[in-house]
């Protein structure tokens, strides 16, 4: 096992993520159900410095956290080994990821949402604004109940509307922005 290259504290990228779903998701309103977890604080954020097989012992017990605990509404779950940081090998993460919440008989109760500081929709250039819609300061992979969508979409748009509304609000603002934020969110990371 690679230890990462830098090693990070904690506590810092669990607030970086926190203060990155306040300062982009919820007010650029890229996710409209963050809102209505953040404030009674159902979010539970979870930092995995392991490798793959690590990340997955970690999905499962997060599920299984989910399963258990009423009270977190989605769970955060962000990698922080170095492998993890290049966007190729976070989707085979990722995949392998999503397969074994469909092993594990979870498909349908979840789903995962993808994050990643190089995140690169498909079919789309590297430099593309929208790409910051799912641009975190760390690797992240997102936990959600399906109920919870499908209640919360009750209130919402459908969800491609969604997605293009994003589109429309991330070329508004542009990369340079973003990555300022994200830039500031990783700054002054501390060693543990």
């Amino acid at each position: 096992m690679t230890e990462p290259t830098f090693p990070l504290c904690e506590e810092h990228v669990i607030d970086a993520t926190l203060k990155w779903v306040d300062d982009i998701v919820i007010k650029h309103n890229f996710c409209p159900f963050a809102r209505y977890v953040r404030t009674p604080n159902q979010i539970r954020c979870v930092v995995i410095s392991g490798d793959a097989g690590n990340v997955v012992r970690s999905l499962y017990d997060e599920l299984r956290h989910l399963e258990e605990n009423d009270k977190t509404a989605t769970t955060l779950i962000a990698l922080t080994h170095s492998t993890i940081a290049d966007f190729n090998e976070y989707l085979d993460v990722l995949a392998i990821s999503d397969n074994m919440l469909h092993d594990w008989g979870y498909s349908g109760t979840y789903q995962l949402a993808s994050f990643h500081p190089d995140y690169v929709f498909d079919g789309s250039n590297v430099n593309d604004a929208e790409n910051y819609t799912n641009r975190s300061p760390y690797p992240l992979l997102h936990l959600i109940r399906e109920a919870d969508i499908t209640r919360y979409m009750k209130k919402e748009e459908d969800a491609e509307k969604i997605f293009s509304r994003n589109i429309e609000k991330a070329q508004e603002l542009g990369c340079p922005y973003f990555k300022g934020v994200l830039d500031a969110l990783k700054k002054d990371r501390p060693a543990r």
